[in-house]
């Protein structure tokens, strides 16, 4: 995940730190200096349109600057950061830090839909054409839904992915399922929602279905009075005005709201053998309003031990004829459960105008800045700075020797 990004973030994210460096200038102060804040214009957005022209944008929520001060305060970094200069000894500890921005779809070009169906026992149907690849989607969609229409979560019966009767979703990529399909959720159950108010009115004989409330699968009325979910969903379909409560709605939107995040590394640099040991990786992001902690944190850390592995072993080998040797997992190194640092999670938490309950993403921004982090402490662990991925121990060797 993150093809791309992952690449250009950590040139950038060296380059900015070796610019600071060279000027004699606190690195995270350059770098505050430089980043992108709220009401500044995103200019980088007209060209990434996806094989057209993309959109003006400005950037409407973000806290990195409260992501990296939490970290900086979480990590110790700047008295680890001093203590770790000008070490001796053969082990010799760093510590690092990067910032990142990534994306919420893209702007103009993905769409989704969502269908919502009551049934007559009172659950719903959901019906999403966004497929949950280990994200967690399924569920996320679920509790908008249900926090829309004002009913347990387990009342939504999900169905996604079958493009035979679910709606239309542009795919599982670009960061964009919370966002766009969230949103197409949300418009649909707020549809339902509506439906069920002015079938309760008829049925509790109240002219205005705004003064219904719903609460523990009841319609509330102003005096008291009530039907239940299950009581609507038969009269509706059995008894008065005879209909099926149901709403497709369709969801595009013309921004690409950027999540943001700190990255903190600390490493352990074997100086004689050139072996590297991450001793933690830390990650503060700012996803919006966070709609499942649990699901978003394992997202991050997923997105952390993917990272790691794009940082320290992964890569392609040939042999003469130009055929990949490395093609399978028993030659392929990634990291392994048990080889994993502590990975660390802390969100904060902003409100994004445009998501669904304020929601961003949190999907790829979490691969992004690893690289950059490592590097950076291995700077301040060796004084090298290393500018090829992965960082191999012969290639830590083979740059310490230099």
């Amino acid at each position: 995940r993150g093809y791309g990004a992952t690449q250009a973030q950590f040139a950038m994210e060296v380059m900015m730190e070796q610019i600071a460096e060279k000027l004699g200038l606190d690195v995270v102060e350059f770098k505050r200096d430089n980043w992108l804040k709220i009401g500044e214009t995103m200019h980088m957005a007209r060209k990434l349109g996806e094989g057209r022209e993309g959109y003006e944008q400005a950037m409407a929520s973000g806290a990195l600057d409260e992501c990296v001060q939490i970290g900086i305060q979480a990590t110790d970094f700047y008295r680890k950061r001093e203590a770790y200069k000008n070490q001796k000894g053969h082990i010799r500890r760093g510590i690092g830090m990067s910032v990142m921005l990534h994306g919420s779809g893209i702007a103009g070009l993905d769409m989704a839909a969502a269908t919502i169906k009551m049934n007559d026992d009172g659950s719903f149907n959901l019906m999403v054409g966004a497929t949950d690849i280990g994200t967690g989607s399924d569920t996320i969609l679920a509790q908008i839904a249900a926090e829309q229409i004002g009913v347990p979560v387990e009342d939504m019966v999900v169905y996604s992915s079958d493009t035979d009767f679910t709606p239309f979703d542009k795919g599982a990529y670009a960061s964009s399922t919370t966002y766009i399909s969230g949103g197409a959720v949300f418009k649909a159950a707020r549809n339902v929602r509506g439906q069920i108010l002015t079938h309760a009115a008829k049925m509790l004989k109240v002219a205005n279905p705004e003064d219904l409330r719903i609460h523990d699968r009841n319609i509330i009325s102003p005096d008291e009075n009530s039907v239940t979910m299950r009581e609507v969903a038969l009269s509706s379909l059995h008894q008065m005005d005879q209909h099926q409560i149901m709403a497709t709605e369709s969801h595009l939107s013309y921004v690409s709201p950027p999540p943001t995040a700190a990255q903190f590394a600390e490493v352990a640099v074997n100086m004689e053998s050139g072996a590297l040991e991450v001793e933690r990786l830390l990650m503060v992001v700012d996803c919006g309003r966070v709609i499942n902690p649990i699901t978003a944190a394992g997202q991050v850390e997923g997105g952390l031990a993917q990272a790691l592995g794009f940082s320290l072993y992964e890569d392609t080998y040939y042999d003469e004829k130009g055929r990949i040797i490395n093609d399978r997992f028993s030659s392929y190194r990634i990291p392994k459960a048990n080889e994993l640092p502590p990975l660390d999670v802390i969100f904060i938490q902003t409100d994004e105008p445009t998501g669904p309950y304020g929601a961003k993403s949190v999907a790829e921004i979490a691969v992004d800045g690893v690289a950059p982090a490592l590097v950076s402490a291995v700077r301040n662990a060796t004084g090298v700075w290393f500018h090829e991925l992965p960082l191999t121990q012969e290639r830590l060797l083979a740059g310490l020797k230099k």
